[in-house]
Formats: C-alpha cells, sequence, structure tokens
C-alpha cells in the first residue's frame, strides 16, 4: 500500500474493490473491447460497458490507482501524424511505472523501474508508429493529478469527460526529439508492424497523411 493514501469516496471503493494489484488494471483494460468513438467515458461506464479507448483506459487505471492508494496521475504524449497516447503512471520504490489501454500490442503496460517520467515515455518511443510505420511520438506532459477534476465526479458521472482531454491539449509538454533528428528516423521494422497491430480494432487506427515525394 502507498503512503499518503488519497481519498476515495465510497462509490469509488466499492466500484474498484476487486482490484487488488496494479497489474489487475492492465489485465482488465487488456480484455476490454477497444473503443472505436470520439467520446471519453467515466472509469464507471468503462466497467458497465466493458470496453475503452487509450484515454478512458488511462483514467480507469487512474482512478483504480487512486483506490489502491496511490495519486491519480496521467501523462499525454503527443504525436506527428498519428494518435496521441495517454498513461496512467505509478511509482514504486521511487521508481516510474505505466498502466494503459491501446489500439496495439506495444504501448501498454511498462514495469515500475524508470527512474524519471522522460525515462518512462522513452520507453515507448521505439514501438510508437504509426500504420505506415513512421515513428511519431514527439512530446509529453509532466504527470497531471486528476484530483483537480474532483468536483466533476469523474470517476463515476455519467457525463462525457472530454474536457479533460481538452486541458491535457493546453498543458504543456516537453519536446523530446528535433526537426533534424526527425527526418533522420528509420521507419520500423515490417515484422515489428505486424506484431504491433495485430488484433487492433480498424476503426479506430489513425490513418496517416501521405508525405508528398520530393521531386527530382
Amino acid at each position: 500500500m502507498a503512503k499518503n493514501r488519497p481519498m476515495a469516496n465510497k462509490d469509488e471503493f466499492n466500484l474498484f474493490k476487486e482490484f487488488k494489484r496494479i497489474y489487475d488494471i492492465q489485465k482488465f483494460l487488456d480484455n476490454t473491447k477497444y473503443n472505436p468513438l470520439d467520446i471519453t467515458n467515466s472509469p464507471k461506464l468503462v466497467i458497465q460497458n466493458n470496453q475503452a479507448n487509450c484515454f478512458e483506459g488511462a483514467l480507469f487505471a487512474a482512478a483504480v490507482l487512486k483506490v489502491l492508494g496511490y495519486k491519480p496521475l496521467i501523462v499525454d504524449m503527443m504525436a506527428e501524424n498519428d494518435d496521441d497516447h495517454v498513461i496512467a503512471v505509478f511509482k514504486q520504490n521511487n521508481l516510474y511505472g505505466a498502466v494503459a489501454k491501446s489500439n496495439t500490442t506495444l504501448l501498454r503496460f511498462r514495469e515500475p523501474v524508470y527512474r524519471t517520467v522522460r525515462e518512462l515515455v522513452m520507453s515507448y518511443f521505439d514501438f510508437y508508429f504509426n500504420v505506415d510505420g513512421e515513428k511519431s511520438l514527439r512530446s509529453y506532459t509532466n504527470p497531471v493529478n486528476l484530483s483537480r477534476f474532483d468536483r466533476y465526479n469523474w470517476v463515476i458521472t455519467d457525463d462525457d469527460l472530454g474536457f479533460i482531454g481538452d486541458y491535457l491539449f493546453e498543458v504543456y509538454h516537453h519536446n523530446i526529439i528535433d526537426r533534424k533528428s526527425i527526418r533522420s528516423l528509420n521507419n520500423a521494422d515490417e515484422v515489428l508492424i505486424k506484431i504491433c497491430f495485430q488484433g487492433s480494432v480498424e476503426e479506430g487506427l489513425f490513418k496517416p497523411l501521405k508525405k508528398k515525394k520530393k521531386s527530382l
């Protein structure tokens, strides 16, 4: 149990009392259907509907982490010519790990072995690419504590939580790569691309803009 346990209310505790370990959250998210719709359901509705997209998955994981005694923290990772990705982060033994829902196989759980948030984010870099294999991760936020939204009952509301996504869009993002380095990036290996998108819900996949070929 983490120290300085956040105060989860009775409804939140009852909703998530079956979760005993952090990895239980990941297993639950892995077994939910992927939600391709442009909507952000609350963690309560994720359980009721048994489906989640990446953002809903991060909110869900943060809510359960709160009940388990951790701060409900999420990090937004911004991409170029691809979908952004949101993860729930936690600390054990002063090291960062992550829980995440993804429409791919490679952008999910991370063990708590990373010394900084940047280290954690960079563990996703080589596996963060669009369906054309273009490596797309560009920046990330500091952890956002979802307690700032408690007045909206974000854990159990029936309302759309898209406004939290709007907030993330406005938060400062740390750049992790410059334009010169971007131009020299290699595409992901075809075998890795196949593994990454195995079982993906096609409707929920980002459709990359095709790059114009340079004229000779």
